[in-house]
C-alpha cells in the first residue's frame, strides 16, 4: 500500500480519536480521497463514512555551519483525516 505512508499517532490526534471515531494519516500527496477510503477500509477492515485531506507546506529550515548558513526545505505532506462508521476502531498498536 503505497497511498497510505504511516498513521499520525500525536497528542491532539488522540484527543480528538477519543471523543469519536476519527483517525489521521500521513498518505501520498497525488492521492484522492476515493482511493484513500478504499486504502484504509482494504488494509484496517472498517467501513470509512467520510475522509477530509489537507496539504502542508514544508518549513524553510536554516542551520550554522563552520562554513556559514546552510538552508533548505522540509518536504511538502499530505494528511487525511479518517471517520469511521460508529462503534468500529483501529488499533495502531497490535502489530507490536
Amino acid at each position: 500500500m503505497d497511498i497510505l505512508k504511516k498513521p499520525v499517532v500525536t497528542e491532539k490526534m488522540n484527543r480528538i480519536t477519543e471523543k469519536q471515531p476519527r483517525y489521521g494519516f500521513i498518505v501520498d500527496k497525488r492521492s484522492n480521497k476515493l482511493e484513500i477510503k478504499k486504502a484504509v477500509e482494504a488494509m484496517y477492515g472498517v467501513t470509512v463514512e467520510s475522509v477530509n485531506t489537507m496539504i502542508y507546506r514544508g518549513k524553510s529550515k536554516m542551520r550554522g555551519t563552520k562554513n556559514g548558513f546552510v538552508t533548505g526545505n522540509r518536504p511538502h505532506t499530505k494528511k487525511a483525516i479518517v471517520t469511521l462508521k460508529k462503534g468500529e476502531a483501529i488499533d495502531f498498536f497490535s502489530n507490536i
